[in-house]
């Protein structure tokens, strides 16, 4: 089983990370859209040109089925792409109706791209779940910039986050959706400013519970670490082909990067 996921980036990869973790035996194809990144700042109709292009690239690569592991993609462009090809897709979509229901009296942030935000997927996912209006949106763009850079604990993202999170009585809240699949990498910097009791939630293993029923496969229960020693275990070791904006990735620094962001990944993945 062959399974294409495709993101604006490397955010992305914490989907295809969540998915090692659980459907360890299927083989996959990673696409970053590194020419293009970050969708966030796109146009509508740019960003549906580019997922276009990319589905059917992942469709000449014989995928079985495609997971388009982007919140703002998903929001564009998901109905048209499944209005147009016949292969199973899967999207994304911010973890918002559980974080309602585990709010109790407390509110809820969702953090994702503005053009997520602006997207009526998003608004319509809040107004159905969301009775009592809990839910507050902050767009958060400049962290899908640092994340590309692989820049997770630098002074300027701290500085960035708590700019941003100025205008809030963060005791308010407890919990924060992570609407951009780029957000994952942050989780310590988020927990910094909130506390140690906030809940953070993301979408991925939503996702890839729900790729596995439309797969008809079992999630594995005996989870193992994944941490890469070396930049072609990569390739070797864990059944992935890696593209960038259609091009293979085979060189030895490109695949470090992508193991020091696998790595980072699975040291946030429990907090």
């Amino acid at each position: 089983m062959k399974i294409g996921i495709m993101d604006s980036g490397i955010g992305g990869l914490s989907v295809l990370h969540e998915a090692l973790h659980l459907l360890p035996e299927a083989e996959y194809l990673f696409y970053a859209d590194v020419d293009h990144v970050p969708y966030g700042l796109k146009t509508p109709s740019q960003i549906l040109g580019y997922v276009t292009e990319i589905t059917e690239f992942l469709i000449d690569k014989k995928c079985d089925i495609i997971v388009v592991a982007c919140n703002t993609a998903t929001a564009v462009a998901i109905e048209n792409l499944r209005s147009r090809f016949d292969i199973p897709i899967v999207g994304m979509e911010p973890a918002v109706k559980p974080a309602v229901l585990h709010s109790n009296d407390k509110r809820v942030m969702v953090m994702a791209t503005p053009v997520t935000i602006r997207e009526n997927k998003l608004k319509m996912l809040i107004a159905r779940v969301d009775e009592e209006h809990k839910c507050d949106l902050l767009p958060m763009p400049r962290l899908v910039n640092f994340a590309e850079m692989e820049m997770f604990e630098e002074p300027e993202v701290y500085d960035y986050v708590k700019s941003e999170l100025n205008a809030y009585k963060l005791s308010d809240y407890s919990e924060l959706v992570l609407g951009c699949t780029h957000f994952n990498y942050f989780k310590p910097c988020f927990r910094s400013f909130f506390g140690p009791d906030i809940e953070l939630i993301d979408g991925n293993r939503g996702t890839v519970k729900h790729l596995a029923d439309v797969l008809g496969m079992d999630v594995c229960t005996e989870e193992k670490k994944i941490i890469y020693d070396k930049p072609f275990d990569l390739i070797y070791n864990s059944g992935v082909v890696y593209y960038a904006s259609g091009r293979v990735i085979n060189d030895e620094n490109m695949l470090t990067h992508i193991m020091r962001l696998h790595n980072r990944l699975e040291e946030v993945r429990g907090i």
